[in-house]
């Protein structure tokens, strides 16, 4: 055990050491964000090795972790160790130069939020309970799990931010709508994930909430929309047709959501789809579609992204209304999706992927290469086929740990509330008289099966029974 205790500290010091570190910068040219020099090799396998680790190996020991695989622990040790030296490399290049920007900065708090998951882990397989130790160890176990689930999104950020930094976009004038489009594409790559996740694994959660899917897509459509409103424009500066565009969009969200938010329930309180988050994404896509632009690509290019926006609008009515009848799912585990229902989430990256590569600077770019618009979208459809390939082998992974018996039917948790009373299917929790009357029907049928069984066994057991004249007569003039 100390011998242990020794290299969980050695392990910890040299991950914070790693944070700490700092490489020096060389100078660029005067206005600019980037030197002109190549990316040399060692940046690109600095590139490859942390888009290989935060991006694929923390993701799966993240979902291994949420399943307690024994895989946990080796996998996470191998991420880290790969972490580090790309860290390493990050700092030992001698290719392309870059003026102090928001990935360096922001790697510093990655690589802090790293160190800390390698110490909560390995003070948690210590198995420390002695004294007061036992009972803040849930302390430390939340935040192993709450760091371990936030880290894809981080990570997602940073190599967002990496990209950006590698190119030298996204600066001055052109910050604006840069962070519109990586927001906004992110969010909906987001968006298809959630309801990816929701369909797969995620039908007993939405049912123990007590609320349909579209009250929570409802919620974000308002909230998203509240902020667009005040924040697309530049108040007190004259109005362009982006922005009142933008702005007017803003408003058209928080209205509808509203709407959602409210047609989420029936009368009597039980949850109820509905088509007002669809309708939003369609007419969001109808916008996006004749957003006017400066060059024939981002034309194109913003065109196809509402095209296929309007096109998971239109898959998600056709899903709620023909292919699940209003119902929340076909089955409750999610084993065996009609094949229909795929389609939504898939067009949401793809529209998440599009937008995040449509901004001005990316295709200014394209443009002087000469590429078309045509061959860039099956690049960037591409890209959607394989997030959506991963994210569904993360959750088939999940899955087969989580019902290993393929009885996900049978093995759906029982909920309770905060007091201890059993949830319903509807997420109300029963009171006691009512939990009562429910037991006593329940044991009052089975009584009577039971009693049924009996009489079944007894007249079996007692041999054939013997017909009587009467009985005989009977059943003659039936057949006569």
């Amino acid at each position: 055990m100390d011998l242990l205790k020794q290299r969980s500290l050695w392990a910890l010091f040299l991950v914070i050491g790693l944070v700490t570190a700092h490489g020096g910068h060389e100078s660029v040219p005067e206005g600019e964000t980037v030197s002109q020099d190549p990316i040399d090799s060692i940046l690109w396998i600095h590139m490859i090795l942390m888009g290989f680790t935060f991006g694929l190996v923390f993701p799966f020991g993240m979902v291994l972790g949420i399943v307690r695989s024994r895989w946990h622990v080796p996998v996470q040790v191998v991420g880290t160790v790969i972490a580090v030296v790309a860290y390493f490399l990050g700092h030992a290049h001698k290719g392309r130069q870059f003026a102090p920007n928001v990935h360096h900065s922001f790697a510093n708090w990655l690589m802090l939020m790293l160190a800390a998951q390698v110490g909560l882990g390995f003070y948690l397989k210590l198995h420390l309970e002695k004294g007061g130790q036992g009972r803040i160890r849930w302390i430390f176990v939340l935040a192993h799990g709450v760091l371990g689930k936030i880290m894809p999104v981080v990570s997602w950020t940073q190599m967002l931010f990496g990209g950006i930094a590698m190119m030298g976009f996204c600066q001055a004038d052109h910050m604006g709508q840069c962070l519109a489009h990586f927001i906004m594409g992110s969010a909906f790559i987001g968006y298809g994930i959630c309801l990816t996740i929701l369909l797969l694994v995620g039908q007993f959660w939405l049912r123990r909430t007590g609320r349909s899917q579209e009250f929570f897509d409802s919620l974000i459509i308002a909230a998203w929309g509240c902020v667009n409103t005040f924040t697309e424009h530049r108040w007190g500066q004259p109005w362009a047709h982006n922005d009142l565009q933008h702005t007017t969009m803003g408003i058209v969200w928080w209205c509808a959501g509203l709407l959602g938010m409210w047609l989420s329930r029936s009368r009597d309180g039980r949850p109820k789809r509905n088509l007002i988050p669809a309708i939003v994404i369609m007419m969001t896509g109808y916008a996006m579609s004749a957003h006017a632009q400066s060059l024939m690509i981002s034309t194109m290019i913003h065109t196809v992204f509402g095209y296929t926006l309007m096109a998971a609008g239109l898959t998600r009515i056709i899903e709620i209304s023909f292919v699940l009848r209003d119902k929340a799912a076909i089955s409750m585990s999610g084993r065996d999706p009609n094949s229909f229902q795929y389609l939504t989430p898939f067009l949401l990256y793809a529209s998440g992927f599009l937008f995040m590569g449509a901004t001005e600077e990316q295709m200014q770019l394209l443009n002087d290469a000469g590429i078309t618009h045509v061959s860039y979208v099956l690049i960037l459809y591409s890209v959607a086929f394989i997030m959506f390939l991963f994210v569904n082998v993360l959750l088939h992974i999940y899955a087969v740990h989580a019902w290993p018996n393929g009885n996900e039917e049978e093995e759906a948790p029982k909920y309770t509330n905060v007091n201890g009373a059993h949830m319903n299917g509807n997420g109300r929790a029963r009171s006691n008289s009512e939990a009562q009357r429910i037991q006593d029907a329940e044991g009052f049928e089975l009584q009577g099966l039971i009693s049924d069984d009996e009489d079944e066994e007894e007249g079996t057991s007692l041999g054939p029974k013997k017909t009587t004249d009467e009985e005989m007569g009977a059943k003659e003039s039936t057949h006569a």
